[in-house]
C-alpha cells in the first residue's frame, strides 16, 4: 500500500475525547460508589421530614379522635329574636330553608386549614332548657318527674335506622299554637324512659296548653360514635341528672325527643327556650400537624375574632361560637413541642455526619487525582475552568443519584410534605457536587512542582484557626448555658448543643493528639524493635487523623450516646411509672373482700412467683378525726419480699412483728402529722378501732400509690378488717387472660404492669418519634463508620508503599501487620475515648434542661414520676468499642491484602507515592 500524502494528513481534524465520558470510563468503580453514597444519603434525608410529618399527623388524628366530638365540634348558637325588637314572624327564622342557607354560608366562612365534614355536621333548633313532663308512666327513680329536651335537627333520616314505627313528619303548617307534633326517640331513650311507638308525652306550654308529642318511631343510630350523635350525647342516650340537695341522692331522667325540622316553630310555645344551632364537625382527614399554628389562629378567630363577626353577620348579632377544639390542639402542641427538639438532636447529628462523609468523599477523590490535577494546572489550566470540569463530572453522577434517592423516599414513605423532602435531597446533591471541585480548587490555588508530604504536621496552628476555634467554643458554651436555663423551650439550641459539643471536642483533640502520643512514642523508642516506635511516631504525624473524620466520629458517638440515653431514660420512666401505678407485676383489686381461695388459684397460674394478700381500708381515721388515711393490712413476710422485689421502700419483715402494740410503717406526711413511736388510735370503716405505733417511715409502699398510708400486720386487725381486698403478684410473663379468668367476679379488677406500661406508649406521636430517633441514630452511626473507612482508604496507598519499602529493609509480614494495627490503634483509641467523654459531658451538661416526662408519660394527666436525662453506660461504650474494632480490623485486613499483592507494584520507578 502506498503512504498517505502529507497534505491529506494535514486536513484530518484532531480528535478531542469528551472530558466527562473519559473520566467516568477511567474510574467506573469510584463513580458507582459516589452514586450509591449520594442516592442513599438523599433517600434518608428526604425520608426524614416525611416520616416526621407522618407520625405527627397520626398523633394529631389520634388526639382528636380520643377527644370525642363534643369537644372538637364547632357549635354556633343563636337565640331567637326578642319579641318586639324585630319585625316579622319569629317562626320564619326557624324554617329549614333559612337555616340551610345560613349553614352553607357558615361552612364557607370557616377559615383554612379547618375543613368541615358535611356528613357529620348538622343544623336545627333545640331547647336550651329541659322542662319537666307530668306523664306518670315515665320512670321516676326518686319520685321526681322526667325532663325532656326537644330537638329538630337536619339529616335525621340519613343518620338513623327505623327500628320500630316510622320517622316523624309534619302533616301541615306548624306554629307556636299547634296542639301536637310527631317525634322519634332512640332505642336507648325508649328503653330507659319506657317509651313505645304511639306514646304521647305532654310538654308544658307557655300561655297555652301542653304540647302533645306523639312518638311515631324508635330509631337506631347508624354511627353512634360519629359527631352527629356524639356532639350532643343526650340525643342518643338519656342520662340520670342528680339534684344538688343534701342527704340521699335525688335524681331524674333526662331524654331527648327528635322532631322533624318542619315542626321547629312548635317549640316557640313551650318553656324550653328554643335556640338555633349549627354543628360544624371538623374534617379530621384534612388536618395536618404542621398547620397547628394556622389551625389555632382559625379557631381563635371563630371564637373571638373576625370569624365570630362573620358568623354573627350571617346568623344573629347575639350568636356565640364555642368549641373545645382549641384546648385539644393546644395539648397536642405542648406534647409535640416537648418531643420535636429531642428528635432534632438525632437529625442534626446525623445530618452533620452525613455532610462530613460527602465532603470526605470529595476530598478522597481530589487526593486520588492530585497528580492529574497538578499536571493540568502546570500546563495552564485555569482554576475556574478546572473546577467547572470537575463540577460537571460530579453532577453527571450525583444529580441522577439524588433524584433516584428522592424518588425512593417518596415511594417508601407515603404522606408528608414533598417540599421538605425535595429540599433535603437537593441539599445532599449540592453538597456532593460541590465537595470535589471546591477541595480541588482550594488545594491547587497555586501551581506546585511537588505535592505536600503526607507524614508531617504543621508546627503551629495559624491565628485564623485559633480564632475560629475560640469562636466555636464560645458559641457552644452559650448554647449549653441557654439550654440548661430554658430547657427544651430553647428551640434549635437543643439540637445544636450536642453537635457543637462534639465539634469543640474534635478541635480540642486535634490539638492534643500529637502531645498525647509524644510520651508513648519516646518510651517505645527505648524498647527493642522499631515497630512500636515507628507506629506511634507515624500516628502522631499522619494526616489521616484529620478534622473531618474525627468530627464525624465524635459527632456520631455524642449523638449515639445522647440518643441511647434518651431512649433508655424513656423506657426506665415508663417502667417506673407502671410500677408505681400497679405496685407489683400484677394486682387484683376488689371493692369488697376477695373470695376465699382466690389467692391459691392465682398462685397456681404459670409465671406467678409470689402472691401478697393485703387488706386496704381507705377511710381509716387516725385519732377518730375527720382526716382519712389508707390503712394497709399485710402478711409481713410476703409483703416484705414484694417490696424488696419491686424496690418500693423495702423493709425487713421483723419490723411489723413487735410484741407490744401494733407496729406500723407510715409515709412521711402521716409520720409528721401524728408523730413516731407514740400510740395512735385508728378508727376503721366497720367501726372497730386499733392502736398502732409508727416505728418506720418510707416514701412509698406497693399496696397504695398515694403519699399517705399506714402499713400494719393484718393479724392484729379484726377478722372483718383483715380479709384481703387486693392481691399483689410478682412473676415473669404473666398470662393476663388466665389471670382474669381466675379472678372472674363482678367486683374484681385486674391490672398488669406490662399493660400499664404499654398504655404510656400508645400515642403515634411518641412511638413514631422513638422509631425515627432510633433510625436517625443508626444512620448516623453508619455514616460515622463510613467516614472512618474513608479516612483509612485515604491513607491506604501511602501505607502500602511504606510496607513495600520496609519489606526491602527486612520487615516481616507479621511485623508489617503489627505496624499498621499499632498505627491505627492510637487514633481509634483517642477517637473512642474522646467520643465517650464527649457524650458523657454533653449529657451531664444538658440534663438539667431536659425532662423526659413529656415523651415517656404523655398519655398520663398526672405522671406518677418525673424522668431526667442520665448517661446510659451501654450507649456510651458500645459505639466506642465498635469504632476500635472497625479501625483495627480494617488495618489488619489492609496489611494482609498488601502482603498478598507483593511489593513490585509499589516500588515502581516514577511512582509519586
Amino acid at each position: 500500500m502506498g503512504s498517505v500524502p502529507s497534505a491529506v494528513m494535514s486536513r484530518v481534524p484532531p480528535v478531542a475525547a469528551p472530558w466527562v465520558r473519559t473520566r467516568l470510563r477511567a474510574a467506573p468503580g469510584a463513580a458507582v460508589a459516589l452514586a450509591l453514597l449520594v442516592a442513599l444519603t438523599a433517600c434518608l434525608a428526604a425520608a426524614f421530614p416525611r416520616a416526621v410529618d407522618r407520625y405527627e399527623d397520626a398523633g394529631l388524628l389520634r388526639t382528636l379522635r380520643q377527644a370525642r366530638p363534643e369537644r372538637t365540634t364547632v357549635q354556633v348558637s343563636a337565640p331567637l329574636p326578642v319579641p318586639g325588637m324585630t319585625s316579622g314572624d319569629p317562626s320564619a327564622t326557624l324554617r329549614p330553608e333559612v337555616l340551610r342557607r345560613q349553614y352553607e354560608k357558615l361552612i364557607a366562612a370557616v377559615g383554612s386549614p379547618l375543613s368541615v365534614d358535611r356528613g357529620q355536621s348538622a343544623y336545627g333548633v333545640a331547647t336550651d332548657a329541659s322542662p319537666a313532663v307530668p306523664d306518670p308512666w315515665i320512670p321516676r327513680p326518686t319520685g321526681h318527674p322526667a325532663h325532656v329536651s326537644l330537638a329538630a335537627r337536619s339529616g335525621l333520616a340519613e343518620h338513623a335506622r327505623v327500628r320500630e314505627g316510622r320517622l316523624p313528619r309534619a302533616s301541615g303548617p306548624v306554629d307556636a299554637t299547634s296542639p301536637g307534633v310527631e317525634a322519634a326517640v332512640t332505642a336507648a331513650t325508649a328503653k330507659n324512659l319506657h317509651i313505645e311507638v304511639g306514646s304521647v308525652i305532654h310538654v308544658p306550654g307557655v300561655g297555652r296548653g301542653p304540647l302533645a308529642v306523639r312518638i311515631t318511631g324508635v330509631l337506631t343510630p347508624r354511627d353512634p360514635a360519629g359527631a352527629y350523635w356524639s356532639t350532643v350525647p343526650l340525643l342518643r342516650t338519656p342520662t340520670l341528672v342528680a339534684l344538688p340537695v343534701p342527704g340521699p341522692v335525688q335524681n331524674y331522667w333526662l331524654g331527648a325527643l327528635l322532631l322533624p325540622q318542619e315542626a321547629a316553630p312548635a317549640l316557640l310555645g313551650t318553656g324550653g327556650e328554643p335556640a338555633r344551632h349549627w354543628y360544624l364537625a371538623p374534617g379530621l382527614g384534612g388536618l395536618r400537624a404542621h398547620d397547628l399554628g394556622r389551625m389555632r389562629s382559625a379557631i381563635a378567630s371563630l371564637q373571638s375574632g373576625p370569624g365570630l363577626r362573620r358568623a354573627r353577620a350571617l346568623t344573629s348579632p347575639d350568636a356565640d361560637v364555642g368549641s373545645g377544639l382549641d384546648g385539644v390542639v393546644a395539648s397536642f402542641s405542648r406534647l409535640r413541642s416537648g418531643i420535636s427538639p429531642l428528635v432534632a438532636v438525632a437529625a442534626t447529628g446525623t445530618a452533620t455526619v452525613a455532610a462530613v462523609v460527602l465532603l470526605m468523599a470529595g476530598v478522597l477523590a481530589a487526593d486520588r487525582r492530585r497528580p492529574e490535577l497538578a499536571l493540568l494546572r502546570a500546563r495552564g489550566a485555569s482554576l475556574p475552568g478546572l473546577a467547572g470540569r470537575l463540577l460537571a463530572e460530579t453532577c453527571v453522577i450525583a444529580v441522577p443519584a439524588g433524584a433516584l434517592g428522592l424518588t425512593a423516599a417518596l415511594l417508601l414513605v407515603p404522606g408528608g410534605r414533598a417540599g421538605h423532602a425535595v429540599a433535603a435531597a437537593l441539599a445532599v446533591t449540592v453538597t456532593a457536587c460541590a465537595a470535589l471541585p471546591l477541595h480541588a480548587a482550594l488545594a491547587h490555588r497555586s501551581v506546585r512542582v511537588t505535592g505536600p508530604r503526607e507524614d508531617v504536621t504543621a508546627p503551629r496552628p495559624s491565628r485564623r484557626r485559633t480564632v475560629a476555634e475560640l469562636t466555636l467554643l464560645v458559641l457552644a458554651a452559650g448554647a449549653v448555658a441557654t439550654l440548661r436555663r430554658s430547657g427544651t423551650s430553647a428551640g434549635q439550641l437543643v439540637a445544636a448543643a450536642p453537635v457543637s459539643t462534639g465539634v469543640v471536642a474534635a478541635l480540642l483533640l486535634l490539638r492534643l493528639h500529637p502531645i498525647l502520643l509524644r510520651g508513648p512514642a519516646r518510651a517505645a523508642g527505648r524498647l527493642r524493635g522499631a515497630v512500636g516506635h515507628l507506629s506511634l511516631a507515624r500516628a502522631g504525624r499522619t494526616r489521616a487523623f484529620a478534622v473531618l473524620p474525627l468530627l464525624a466520629l465524635l459527632t456520631a458517638l455524642t449523638t449515639a450516646a445522647f440518643g441511647g440515653s434518651v431512649l433508655t431514660g424513656v423506657a426506665a420512666a415508663r417502667d417506673r411509672a407502671a410500677l408505681l401505678t400497679v405496685g407489683a407485676d400484677a394486682r387484683v383489686d376488689a371493692a369488697a373482700p376477695l373470695p376465699a381461695g382466690l389467692d391459691g388459684r392465682v398462685r397456681a397460674l404459670p409465671g406467678v412467683h409470689g402472691v401478697a394478700a393485703v387488706s386496704i381500708t381507705y377511710d381509716a381515721k387516725p385519732q377518730d378525726g375527720q382526716e382519712t388515711v389508707p390503712l394497709v393490712g399485710v402478711d409481713p413476710a410476703p409483703y416484705a419480699e414484694l417490696a424488696a422485689h419491686t424496690g418500693l421502700a423495702p423493709f425487713p419483715a421483723q419490723l411489723l412483728k413487735a410484741a407490744d402494740s401494733l407496729p406500723a410503717v407510715a409515709s412521711p406526711s402521716v409520720a409528721r402529722a401524728y408523730g413516731i413511736r407514740r400510740p395512735l388510735p385508728v378508727r376503721l370503716e366497720d367501726g372497730s378501732a386499733v392502736t398502732v405505733r409508727i416505728i418506720a417511715v418510707r416514701d412509698r409502699t406497693p399496696a397504695v400509690p398515694g403519699a399517705d398510708f399506714l402499713v400494719v400486720d393484718r393479724a392484729g386487725l379484726t377478722a372483718a378488717a383483715a380479709r384481703p381486698t387486693s392481691l399483689l403478684l410478682t412473676g415473669a410473663h404473666l398470662d393476663a387472660g388466665a389471670l382474669r379468668r381466675a379472678a372472674a367476679t363482678a367486683s374484681t379488677a385486674v391490672r398488669l404492669r406490662a399493660e400499664e406500661r404499654s398504655r404510656y406508649a400508645d400515642s403515634p406521636l411518641q412511638t413514631g418519634a422513638e422509631h425515627v430517633y432510633t433510625a436517625a441514630v443508626a444512620a448516623g452511626a453508619g455514616f460515622a463508620f463510613l467516614a472512618l473507612l474513608l479516612s483509612l482508604l485515604r491513607a491506604a496507598p501511602e501505607r502500602a508503599a511504606l510496607l513495600a519499602r520496609l519489606r526491602t529493609m527486612g520487615l516481616t509480614r507479621a511485623e508489617g501487620r503489627r505496624l499498621l494495627v499499632l498505627e491505627s490503634l492510637p487514633q481509634a483509641l483517642l477517637a473512642a475515648a474522646g467520643g465517650t467523654l464527649t457524650g458523657w459531658a454533653a449529657i451531664r451538661l444538658l440534663s438539667p434542661g431536659i425532662d423526659l416526662t413529656t415523651v415517656a408519660l404523655a398519655t398520663s394527666p398526672t405522671p406518677p414520676t418525673e424522668s431526667g436525662l442520665r448517661p446510659d453506660p451501654w450507649s456510651l461504650t458500645v459505639p466506642a468499642v465498635l469504632v476500635l474494632v472497625l479501625a483495627v480490623g480494617v488495618a489488619a485486613l489492609q496489611a494482609w491484602w498488601t502482603g498478598r499483592r507483593g511489593s513490585v507494584r509499589e516500588l515502581r520507578a516514577g511512582d509519586g507515592r
